[in-house]
């Protein structure tokens, strides 16, 4: 073959290389599970727990919708499953479903039954906030009447807002389950739209761990706590009335003062009339000297489980005063009082502890009712051992192999199919996977290429922050220690042993 004609193959070779290159480029994968078979269907709500399902006249009712869908498809792979059934193409599923429209409607299904209609935006930041926390309501920053409030995402918002802003902040500390929160919202909301352009009202979700440090740095015991700010620096916390008109007319002339009277404040314990004897670090040993029997409760004003119990302690504490019993109930607030709490290893709230002669002899371990409260100060008695702790998972006999930070990568390099269990033993539903989890992998003992593994993740922490483990349990399938892809499908036997025959196979329907 002559040079010319090699060379005239290889241009050739070479643009038909370049043509299919070209074509695959353009052919975009989907991450939609396009559905028209009821069978297909029940598979889907067999082996996947959280799917949102656009119902559709027609492919053309959601030709615009569907790159939005697309997008929130990709993003959640793994972790939600994004279905397209068209009842034009499916109508005997439709009715079957008893789903009709003429246009298009999102329904959400989780653990394999419906949930809920989706009734929120229908942009990409709401629909993936949806499928990524299907049980919550929707965050304020969705509520279309609040787009002037400045919604903050997190503590590095917060700084960037602090350092930028130039006009006067008020910024709103809350918790999205605070019922008085709730009631200040929309107050809030129509104050930041009336001051708009002249001070900015901020908003920010503190109820989790991200934010802590923003809940210490400026003392947020409760919600809502509001705050004001000028030229980046705090100045005092508003608590005026918590209506719009309150809070404007406050932001005309900012100043620190006494709460409202519209404002009716949570009245600290220790002011409210009771029996309770509120101690303090000063008064506390003298205290213990005098009283030989003393039930002391380390509490946090904010504390949910603190106020569930305070009734009962305040009964109690009536009672023993009424029948003439030798014994007293006090209290200590652990947030005041840091030193008591240090002294006496207080780490959690309510945490209630008995003194005798003024020593500390044993925690309160039984029920928190005012009947119970009484009997035990009549015969106080040390409460009966806890139960010996669970055996650790790793300890029990099964085929679920465990890993450590030193086994994880060598043990995954040698196998091509294993899949991981990211857990924390106190978990519940964990526990509930435990045995179906170890059922399956019995299933693949005599297996060499396959494999069930687990991650105790409150031992192995590096581990499970490499892979972004975002709670628990959570399944990630590996095949020679890369090529990985979470596993959001059933948590029984069968759903576990279905996917570890073939894979690929769940890996290609999801693309």
């Amino acid at each position: 073959m002559q040079v010319g004609e090699m060379m005239t193959r290889a241009c050739v070779m070479l643009v038909l290389i370049l043509a299919m290159g070209s074509l695959l480029a353009s052919k975009k994968v989907s991450h939609v599970n396009n559905v028209d078979d009821i069978k297909v269907w029940n598979k889907l709500l067999r082996t996947r727990r959280n799917i949102l399902a656009l119902f559709s006249a027609s492919d053309a009712a959601v030709q615009a919708f569907m790159p939005i869908f697309e997008k929130v498809a990709e993003r959640v792979v793994g972790q939600g499953t994004l279905v397209h059934i068209s009842c034009s193409k499916a109508k005997k599923m439709c009715k079957k479903l008893k789903v009709s429209t003429d246009n298009y409607l999102l329904k959400h299904y989780q653990d394999g039954a419906f949930h809920v209609n989706y009734e929120r935006k229908h942009i990409e930041k709401s629909l993936y906030n949806f499928i990524m926390n299907p049980t919550t309501d929707a965050p304020w920053s969705e509520d279309p009447t609040a787009d002037d409030v400045r919604h903050l995402e997190g503590p590095d918002d917060l700084q960037k807002l602090l350092r930028k802003e130039k006009k006067p902040i008020l910024l709103m500390f809350y918790a999205p389950w605070c019922g008085h929160c709730k009631a200040m919202k929309p107050e809030y909301a129509a104050a930041a739209t009336e001051l708009k352009g002249t001070a900015v009202l901020a908003g920010m979700d503190v109820d989790n761990m991200e934010a802590y440090s923003v809940r210490q740095a400026f003392n947020v015991t409760g919600f809502p706590t509001v705050v004001y700010f000028e030229d980046g620096e705090k100045k005092f916390d508003y608590k005026g009335p918590r209506t719009k008109d309150g809070i404007i007319t406050w932001m005309k002339d900012p100043q620190e003062a006494p709460a409202s009277a519209d404002v009716k404040e949570d009245v600290e314990w220790s002011e409210e009339p009771s029996d309770v004897v509120h101690l303090t670090s000063d008064a506390f040993d003298s205290f213990m000297e005098e009283n030989p029997s003393v039930l002391v409760m380390f509490y946090a004003p904010w504390c949910g489980h603190c106020k569930a119990m305070k009734p009962d302690y305040v009964k109690a504490a009536a009672q023993l005063k009424e029948e003439g019993v030798v014994g007293v109930l006090a209290a200590v607030d652990a947030t005041k009082e840091h030193s008591l709490a240090d002294r006496y290893g207080v780490t959690g709230f309510p945490s209630v502890k008995y003194f005798q002669e003024g020593k500390l002899m044993y925690d309160y371990g039984f029920e928190r009712s005012t009947r119970v409260l009484v009997e035990f100060m009549k015969e106080p008695r040390e409460p009966p051992p806890p139960p010996p702790p669970e055996p650790e998972w790793s300890d029990e006999v099964t085929d679920v192999v465990h890993l450590d930070e030193e086994s994880f990568k060598s043990f995954l390099k040698k196998k091509k199919h294993v899949l991981v269990m990211f857990y924390a033993p106190w978990c519940g539903h964990c526990k509930a996977a435990k045995p179906e989890y170890a059922k399956a992998a019995a299933k693949f003992a005599s297996d060499k290429k396959r494999a069930f593994a687990a991650v105790d993740c409150t031992k192995y922490s590096k581990i499970c922050d490499q892979f972004s483990v975002p709670g628990f349990p959570t399944f990630r399938y590996f095949s020679y220690g890369k090529n990985d892809f979470p596993y959001e499908g059933g948590r029984t036997e069968e759903n576990f042993v279905e996917f570890m025959e073939d894979p690929m196979l769940f890996f290609r329907h999801e693309l």
